[in-house]
């Protein structure tokens, strides 16, 4: 499945709120999210308007990792339209 090419940092992180994701803490223009669901698991992502598709397929792997998911499945979980 093709990663969508517009997602914003804060539109990532709402999107991750279903797995347990919460804001933690924002330096600059970062936001670390932390989840206690399956372990304790921190990501941080960048609060930018559109993400590069590097960056978010490099912290949608590490979730998906985390949370036993293939990377795949994670996707159309969070940006299945």
């Amino acid at each position: 499945m093709r990663l969508p090419r517009d997602v914003s940092g804060e539109e990532f992180a709402r999107a991750l709120n279903g797995l347990g994701y919460v804001v933690t803490r924002q330096t600059g223009s970062h936001m670390r999210l932390s989840t206690s669901l399956g372990g304790e698991h921190h990501i941080t992502i960048p609060k930018h308007d559109s993400l590069r598709v590097g960056t978010l397929a490099a912290v949608l792997a590490d979730v998906a990792r985390h949370h036993g998911l293939e990377r795949e499945e994670l996707v159309r979980l969070l940006f299945d339209r």
